[in-house]
């Protein structure tokens, strides 16, 4: 090798070392990226699910919703909480006397249980918040009976032998029920008055005399000073049990105007003079007769004693409540009374209760919703002879160990749990197959109820305050958001 090729060789050689050197010393000198952990989505809306296929019944889910400022092309569900409608009284049932004496069969831990499950406020409790009762019997009690019978041709104008007692077991429950939660609400309604003031002196239908009008108005007073001393508070009264109805038992026909003239001359007067705080509310029948309450509501002299209307929906449409609402502004509206029934399905009673009863009254304006009745055995009894034969609890009670939830128990659950007392119902609107009610709660929560009774799958935003919380609900299902 001559001298100038090696020497261009040590410089190549010398080159290449000087770079690698270079690069390792890059390499070592260059820190490393730290390492990019995504950003940790909280959870700021809880969903719970009711199914209709049953397989998921009023389940707290366990995905993660929350709300964002993207933009996406599907269907909202806005929420404007600053617009608000009617201050909401409660959810819950009937509490008839056959209810009473079921759940009494339970051991007493059972009942217990199950008393704290329906009226508390625990983790597990569905906070029923609102409750009816019948005025003497109803047909879902064992036996017919007033607070004032008497032998046949006997009359009581004094009202001397008035007594509660064989409503005591009833009373004992309220008293129980009270101490699990004091601020129960009660709306009560007789389905018939003592025969003896009743023009074909019998418990099923015929309608009440002229001449006991003013008795029957003490009759009402005694009843509620009664139960105050037992300290049991009667929030509302209706004058009778859906008065165009005389063929239960028991039952009387009332027309709108004798309910007018009743409230004008004889019911409001008396609780008056009694310094009774209970409101009196008309009617307490189906959708389909809006008249009747109306003609009692445009009576200056009656309506003044009046805090408004009750409906029950099996005839008619729920859009009547609006109706009766905007006719009358000033008055309130109740939902007093849907059944569900043993020939019904899970899946038909929870989409069409949820959509009328619960989300539809709301939606039109009613204080409450009401489901019928609380609890019955697995024969669909107790009840009066020529009472309802089918008409399914809440709660059926199985035994002295076991009771079981059914459908009516998921329709109110899925409101009553989430939705107090003095809540107030603010604007949400709807899409589709999508029909919702929204609610602003004391603690100042959101509660939106979202059904979806079509076939398929639902996604949808729930907008509020120019976020949105991107979410699916199944066919078939109701859902209830808490934010």
């Amino acid at each position: 090798m001559n001298i100038f090729n090696f020497s261009r060789a040590a410089l190549v050689g010398f080159a290449l070392f000087t770079v690698s050197c270079c690069s390792r010393a890059t390499e070592e000198n260059k820190k490393p990226d730290p390492p990019v952990n995504p950003p940790t989505v909280k959870n700021e809306v809880d969903v719970w699910i009711t199914k209709a296929d049953e397989t998921i019944k009023l389940q707290k889910q366990t995905s993660i919703l929350a709300f964002t400022t993207a933009s996406n092309s599907f269907q909202n569900i806005e929420i404007d909480p600053s617009k608000t409608y009617q201050n909401i009284d409660g959810f819950g049932y009937t509490l008839t006397g056959g209810s009473v004496e079921v759940i009494n069969q339970l051991s007493a831990s059972k009942k217990e249980a199950l008393l704290q499950e329906l009226f508390g406020n625990g983790e597990n409790s569905i906070g029923i918040s609102y409750l009816r009762l019948s005025i003497g019997a109803s047909d879902l009690n064992s036996s017919v009976f007033s607070y004032d019978d008497l032998p046949a041709g006997q009359t009581d104008i004094t009202l001397s032998q008035f007594s509660l007692s064989k409503d005591q077991a009833l009373v004992d429950m309220l008293k129980k029920i009270l101490t699990t939660n004091p601020n129960i609400k009660i709306i009560a309604t007789p389905w018939s008055p003592p025969v003896w003031m009743k023009d074909n002196g019998s418990s099923k239908g015929g309608s009440l005399k002229p001449e006991y009008y003013g008795v029957y108005a003490q009759y009402f007073v005694k009843y509620i000073q009664e139960m105050k001393k037992n300290g049991i508070t009667i929030d509302a009264v209706t004058p009778q049990n859906e008065p165009l109805h005389p063929g239960n038992n028991p039952s009387m026909y009332m027309t709108a105007e004798q309910q007018r003239d009743f409230i004008k001359n004889n019911l409001g007067p008396a609780f008056q003079t009694a310094n009774l705080s209970t409101k009196i509310v008309v009617y307490d029948h189906n959708c389909d007769k809006p008249e009747y309450p109306l003609t009692i509501l445009a009576d200056t002299e009656a309506s003044k004693f009046v805090d408004g209307s009750a409906f029950h929906l099996y005839a008619g449409n729920i859009l009547v409540l609006n109706n009766v609402h905007n006719a009358y502004p000033n008055k309130n509206v109740y939902f007093t009374e849907q059944w569900t029934g043993s020939t019904g399905t899970f899946s038909g009673d929870l989409l069409w209760h949820t959509k009328n009863v619960v989300i539809g009254s709301m939606r039109n304006w009613s204080k409450i919703a009401l489901e019928w009745n609380l609890a019955n055995d697995a024969s669909f009894g107790p009840h009066t002879p020529g009472g309802c034969t089918e008409c399914k609890g809440a709660i059926t009670i199985n035994n002295s160990e076991t009771f079981t939830r059914n459908v009516g128990y998921y329709i109110i659950a899925q409101a009553s749990k989430f939705i107090p007392q003095n809540s107030v119902r603010i604007s949400s609107t709807e899409s589709g197959n999508l029909s919702s009610v929204a609610f602003k709660t004391p603690a100042g929560k959101i509660a939106l109820i979202v059904l979806n009774d079509g076939a398929n799958n639902e996604t949808f935003n729930i907008k509020y305050n120019d976020k949105v919380a991107t979410t699916s609900l199944s066919a078939n299902s109701v859902a209830t958001y808490i934010f």
